[in-house]
């Protein structure tokens, strides 16, 4: 595979695929899971060693979670940014077992090939690559060009197609300049991280809504837009759901399919006026209006992967 390929599934699709993030519920109760980790005097003491001997489990589990979402048809997934403990601070080479690492990556990457299944990444928020602060975007490109390795591993296209998402998560009292900040620091990405970035609206009236990033980002450097639905509920600035949807979509190259997240608050599900409106519900109830649009829908519940398969069962998008 090339990493450097737009990937057929861009367009070809009649139909949205749905997915979901990370933790696979069904499989958990199995342990099976993406996600063994250590505190950092662990890593001190135990060091690389450990460190691949939990990147390794992590992987597989990671491989099982493909196998269990192709026979399940769920061809959207967003993998953990937990995969490798430690990332950051070694090359992936220099774990002892790096070589059965590697293949497992490779194999994971061969799957996704193979069955069309579109694998992305949506890094935490400590990654503030508009910060003033030097050593905060420092370590923010570090971290996401550990994502970027993990996806040319696997062999997965540097294109959106396989995104590595993110926001920009903070105004510091001064949105043009943010904006500023963080395209410069988009340009210090390599390649590997740049060509599959996208950002995505944020949940916080102050923050970045979808047309303020269509205008400080995409139209400066080209990045897609990620539009998530409840987070547009509090940056909507005066637009309706499909005017945002459809205006983030715009921002996507004609090849790919755009990403939309969907998630319900729970305080609508539960009716209980103490949670947060921000909070995910445990399944979606929709119905998902995509107006006509062709996307890919990450679908950001509590349930995971049971909530995209009893969504897919109540509803049929055309």
């Amino acid at each position: 595979m090339s990493t450097d390929s737009t990937h057929s599934g861009g367009t070809a699709k009649a139909t949205p695929q749905f997915g979901y993030a990370a933790l696979n519920r069904t499989l958990r109760e199995q342990d099976i899971r993406t996600n063994r980790g250590m505190q950092q005097a662990t890593f001190e003491d135990r060091g690389l060693p450990y460190a691949g001997e939990l990147a390794e489990q992590n992987c597989r589990g990671l491989r099982r979670i493909i196998e269990w979402n192709v026979d399940h048809d769920i061809r959207f997934y967003r993998i953990s940014s937990d995969l490798i403990p430690w990332y950051s601070q070694y090359d992936l080479e220099e774990l002892p077992n790096s070589e059965t690492v590697l293949d497992i990556l490779t194999d994971i990457g061969d799957l996704a090939d193979r069955h069309d299944l579109r694998l992305t990444f949506h890094p935490d928020h400590f990654v503030k690559l508009a910060s003033p602060t030097e050593s905060v975007v420092d370590n923010s490109i570090i971290d996401l060009e550990c994502h970027g390795d993990l996806m040319d591993a696997m062999g997965l296209s540097r294109t959106p197609y396989n995104s590595i998402n993110i926001h920009i998560g903070a105004h510091y009292s001064d949105k043009a300049a943010t904006g500023d900040r963080f395209c410069e620091a988009v340009g210090r990405l390599s390649l590997a991280v740049r060509d599959r970035l996208t950002v995505e609206n944020d949940d916080k009236e102050s923050l970045w809504s979808v047309p303020e990033l269509v205008e400080s980002v995409h139209d400066e450097i080209g990045l897609p837009v990620v539009y998530d639905e409840l987070h547009h509920q509090f940056t909507d600035r005066g637009l309706s759901y499909r005017e945002a949807l459809e205006l983030a979509v715009e921002t996507w190259p004609d090849d790919i399919r755009p990403i939309v997240h969907y998630s319900e608050s729970r305080r609508l599900h539960e009716a209980d006026p103490t949670v947060s409106p921000r909070n995910h519900s445990d399944y979606v109830a929709g119905p998902i209006h995509l107006h006509g649009n062709r996307v890919d829908v990450m679908i950001e519940a509590k349930m995971k992967e049971q909530a995209v398969m009893r969504y897919r069962q109540q509803h049929r998008h055309d």
